[in-house]
């Protein structure tokens, strides 16, 4: 009787079970909306995870334009940030950016949707944000970890000589207030999208500017790396130590940025994502060998580290237009990126150190990836994605490309005011930098107490291992030996 019981209790069980999304779906949508919200969810969510793998991509970017000292730092610093992003976009700077707020103030900042609670197929009031149907979770997620690439973008100025509390301190304000300030501007239906009609698809300016912008202040307060200048003030080459490393980094951003860009539609059912991985992946190969023929041109040379930096200037320049320009479009956008990272780096090296050319790649290539929405926006694709109008050499008109020089401006200098400022007051507390001799150590040892590559600086049980001293030591013995055989 007891296992009758069961059985039946089992059975009815599973029938509620299958026929309560028959009650659902009677009671409000469709099968098919029920669908439609499902695939725009899964994209969504994959979008954000091959956005988050782009962090993999900076570590190895910077691991291989790093020293060998300074490698195990890099990692930790990627790790740390994006531990403090999760936390602290999830409690303020998802709300800052767009959460809903009536009046002036709506233009300026949001207001609502402070450490948001979630449950399955949850909303929240975020105006700018209605025209996805994934729910508020997967919004949040996708934004989250925009956010965490402009922190990363950020150190890309700063490597080889920056204390590691600095990293912590500066995190904070930014994932908090500086990024989402700019996220509600362009992206959250602030004042420079609504009143002006800034175009930024993905974002050239609210995440890549931002960042290299943070990274500007600081190093201006931070100085160069030891020998980095001469006493004549002309730059010295400090290689990384592995471009394997550094091009692996490449192919990484490379491949997270068909989430980046792509996913920036929050939705699947237009199908515009589609277009918008083509022109992606165009752009991108024309930076490629834009940057290669330009420093062939310039140095007579095929620098490894120069090609990939092409790659990524123009997949930064073509952020902001790729939800509105067409391919061959792309191809002139990424290209004229691929020589304005080469003539960028030349140039900043004389007098900044910048030891992965982000000024160049991230800050440079952002502003003309912006600016371009004003040369080649299509005015089809303006009218559907519901911003702005077209570009110069479909309309005639100057009018866009105002627009975006406004919005490269006023992202500019908030974004350098802000953050020389916060940098200002970490050097006058904690100090931005390490001390001479931690810096020559390498602060993998004076700021973690061990190195990336142990076996390369101390005795590693079962491994081989002759100090530099003992060499030259070995050294001098054989030269004593062979001046003594010579007499």
């Amino acid at each position: 009787m007891r296992l009758y019981a069961r059985v039946r209790l089992g059975s009815s069980l599973a029938l509620a079970a299958a026929t309560l999304p028959l009650v659902t779906l009677a009671a409000g949508e469709s099968a098919g909306q029920r669908a439609g919200v499902a695939v725009d969810t899964v994209w969504v969510v994959v979008a954000a995870v091959l956005v988050l793998f782009m962090q993999a991509g900076f570590a190895m970017l910077e691991v291989g334009f790093t020293r060998m000292k300074n490698v195990g730092t890099v990692v930790a610093k990627i790790v740390v940030n994006l531990s403090i992003a999760s936390i602290v976009y999830w409690a303020v700077g998802f709300a800052v950016a767009f959460g809903a707020a009536s009046g002036f103030l709506g233009h300026l900042i949001g207001g609502s949707g402070f450490a948001p609670s979630f449950l399955p197929g949850s909303t929240m009031n975020l105006p700018a944000l209605h025209g996805s149907d994934a729910p508020a979770a997967a919004k949040f997620f996708f934004e989250f970890v925009f956010c965490a690439v402009s922190l990363a973008i950020v150190w890309g100025t700063m490597l080889e000589r920056t204390k590691f509390i600095v990293y912590i301190l500066f995190a904070v304000p930014f994932c908090a207030v500086i990024y989402p300030l700019i996220s509600h501007w362009l992206f959250g239906g602030g004042w420079l999208e609504t009143s002006f009609g800034a175009q930024d698809f993905a974002g050239s300016t609210v995440v890549h500017l931002t960042g290299a912008t943070a990274g500007f202040a600081g190093l201006l307060l931070l100085g160069p790396r030891i020998g980095k200048f001469g006493r004549d003030r002309k730059p010295n080459a400090i290689p990384g130590h592995s471009m394997p490393l550094a091009q692996l980094g490449v192919l990484i951003l490379w491949f997270g940025w068909f989430g980046f860009n792509p996913g920036s539609t929050l939705q699947a059912m237009n199908l515009h994502f589609a277009d918008i991985v083509v022109v992606t992946n165009i752009a991108a190969a024309a930076g490629a060998l834009g940057a290669m023929a330009t420093n062939y041109l310039t140095q007579k040379s095929l620098d490894v580290g120069m090609i990939g930096n092409g790659a990524i200037a123009a997949l930064v320049a073509i952020t902001a237009p790729s939800g509105y320009v067409q391919p061959w479009a792309a191809v002139i956008i990424g290209a004229v990126a691929g020589v304005i990272v080469v003539y960028g780096v030349l140039l900043i090296d004389r007098i900044l150190d910048d030891p992965v050319g982000a000024l160049s790649a991230h800050g440079l290539a952002g502003i003309w990836g912006t600016l371009s929405c004003g040369l080649f926006t299509d005015p089809a694709l303006a009218k559907f994605n519901g911003v702005g109008h077209g570009g110069l050499f479909y309309t005639g008109s100057f009018a866009q490309l105002g627009a975006q020089a406004v919005a490269v401006s006023c992202c500019f200098a908030t974004v350098f005011c802000l953050s020389f400022g916060i940098f200002w007051v970490i050097r006058r507390t904690v100090g931005l930098r390490v001390s001479e001799r931690h810096e020559i150590d390498g602060l993998d040892i004076s700021e973690h107490g061990m190195w990336g590559y142990p076996e390369t600086f101390m005795p590693v049980p079962g491994g081989a291992y002759i100090h530099p001293d003992a060499v030259a030591g070995a050294a001098r013995r054989i030269a004593v030996v062979g001046v003594e055989s010579v007499r």
